[in-house]
Order: structure tokens, then C-alpha cells, then sequence
């Protein structure tokens, strides 16, 4: 089994599924901004899914969710395949990843128990992050939805991503071919490094971990170069080029990327979701779940996990 990686250790991944999706991506997804007549390539979508009310506030958490679909050109049906529910508690400057494996049964609505990736088919990323919702018990307003170019375009125009590679990562699927040591990856390694999972005797649950790791490079990276508001602002310029936005506007965006890159990379814990076999290739989550949701979605920080 993969050992975890340290927190600090040079930070990224999105999804995802890429994995995303990545991260901070949480500050950088959410500090896109959309401009009418852009004719940049679309790296990712941000929608906000709960009601048109929410509002982003100094002193509740707010939860998101990063999805990275396995959508190749031309796939109009796609899978939520890397999946990771990020909590941010912006009065102690904390927050959680908790990583979703992506064969993890829930029931979707309207469709019954199915794997949580199928979510994404049926419904898109509204759907997933009701699925999701309703299984941790969190509000989540708003996900963030990129596929195999937009996430390789993304890091590919960022100047490529550092990464710390633990043990030899070879996987002939993904293409992953890493030697151990601090390197930085362009856009086609980042998504062999986060689509490696045939390697691991854990398989998906390793990658699953592992994507949550680029997501920490990924806010580390973030918050090295931009740490005031008008660097925020050029990052947001320059991914509005590349961002779709679903129900929101700017005043969401830029709120939730400086509340994103106001969190320290050393107060991020990056936890797998407790899963085991379940009834044919689904998993299942074990009773340790409830737990860890519960500790989870009162304030988005992990005080017991």
C-alpha cells in the first residue's frame, strides 16, 4: 500500500480524474471569471448548485466539490470519476479534503444506489454534488468540473506543477513513468500522475489519495505566487479565459479564491474516505464513515480524524 504523502511536501491534483481538477484548485478554479467573447480553450466549468440565496460568509464554512470527469472530445455523457469534497472553515483558517473513491455506492436520486461516478452521467455535476450532499450531510454551493484537456491546458499555461514523487511510478495505462524526487510535471504527466492506479495494490483508493496530494501542490504553488488582491485579480484575468460559469458571478469567484488561498497548506488534511466490497464492483463505506462525516460537516475541519 502507498504511504501517505506529508502535507507540506511541494503540493498538486486535480482531479483528477483526473483529477482535476486540481487545486486549489480551489483557489484557482474559483477565481475564474468568464469573459463574453473569450475564445480560449475551456479548462473548467464552476456551478453553483445550492439556492440562489447562498451567500459566502466570514465566519461559516463552505464546502466544495471538485470533480474531474473522464470526458475525452466529443463525449457529450461523462463520468465524475476523480471526486473530492473540500471543506474550508474560514475563521481558523483550516480545511479538509476528504477523497471520494469514485466506485463508492450512494444512492443517487432518482436513480437508486449506483456507483457515485455515475452521478455525473445522469445529472452532470449538479447531480454528483446532490448525491454527495445528501451522503455527508453538507450543503455544497458550488463544484468545480474540468475533463482530460482542460485539466492538461490548465497546467500546461501555469508553467507546469511541482510535485515530491515518494517511490518509481510506472504505470503503462496512464502512461506514469516518474523516478522518486521533487520534479515538475506539465499538463500530459500531471494527469499520468493522477490517473496512476494500477500500480498500487489498493488501486483506485491509492490514486483517489494521491489526486488529493496534487490538490495540496496545487494551493501551494497558488499561494507562492499570488498573495495580495491584484495578484489574485491577474490570476482571475487570466483563468476567465478559460472558465465556463454556471449560476454565479464574479463577486462568488473572487470571495472564494481568496478565501482559498487564505488557507496554509500545513492546515490541510487530505483524509481517504473509509470504503470496503461491497455488492459487485461497488464499495461501500464502512461504519467509520458516519464518524468522519459527522466531524466533518459541522465545521469543515477534522477534529477527531
Amino acid at each position: 500500500m502507498i504511504r501517505r504523502h506529508p502535507l507540506r511536501a511541494v503540493l498538486v491534483g486535480i482531479p483528477i480524474v483526473i483529477t482535476l481538477a486540481f487545486g486549489s484548485l480551489v483557489a484557482m478554479w474559483l477565481a475564474g471569471v468568464s469573459v463574453p467573447g473569450a475564445s480560449a480553450s475551456r479548462w473548467f466549468t464552476v456551478t453553483k448548485t445550492a439556492n440562489a440565496n447562498y451567500t459566502p460568509s466570514s465566519t461559516k464554512p463552505v464546502f466544495l466539490l471538485a470533480i474531474g470527469n473522464d470526458g475525452r472530445p466529443g463525449d457529450t455523457v461523462t463520468r465524475g470519476d476523480a471526486i473530492h469534497l473540500i471543506g474550508i472553515n474560514p475563521v481558523l483558517h483550516q480545511a479538509t479534503i476528504l477523497d471520494i473513491p469514485r466506485d463508492t455506492g450512494m444512492n443517487v436520486p432518482g436513480h437508486g444506489v449506483d456507483k457515485v461516478n455515475a452521478s455525473h452521467s445522469f445529472g452532470g455535476a449538479r447531480l454528483e454534488a446532490d448525491t454527495i450532499s445528501a451522503t455527508v450531510g453538507v450543503s455544497i454551493p458550488y463544484t468545480i468540473d474540468t475533463d482530460f484537456d482542460g485539466f492538461i491546458g490548465m497546467v500546461d499555461d501555469l508553467g507546469g506543477l511541482s510535485v515530491n514523487v515518494p517511490v518509481p511510478m510506472q504505470d503503462s495505462f496512464s502512461g506514469a513513468d516518474f523516478q522518486p524526487g521533487v520534479q515538475k510535471l506539465d499538463g500530459h504527466q500531471a494527469l499520468a500522475y493522477a490517473r496512476n492506479r494500477h500500480q498500487w495494490p489498493t488501486g483506485d483508493l491509492a490514486r483517489s489519495e494521491n489526486q488529493g496530494y496534487l490538490i495540496l501542490q496545487a494551493l501551494a504553488q497558488f499561494r507562492a505566487e499570488n498573495t495580495g488582491p491584484i495578484r489574485t485579480l491577474g490570476l482571475l484575468a487570466d483563468l476567465g479565459r478559460h472558465t465556463k460559469l454556471d449560476g454565479l458571478g464574479v463577486n462568488d469567484l473572487y470571495t472564494l479564491g481568496r478565501l482559498g488561498l487564505s488557507v496554509d497548506v500545513n492546515q490541510v488534511k487530505n483524509v481517504l474516505v473509509p470504503v470496503a466490497s461491497g455488492s459487485g464492483t461497488r464499495l461501500q463505506l464502512t461504519p467509520a464513515a458516519t464518524g468522519l462525516f459527522q466531524d466533518f460537516a459541522d465545521d469543515g475541519v477534522l477534529q477527531t480524524h
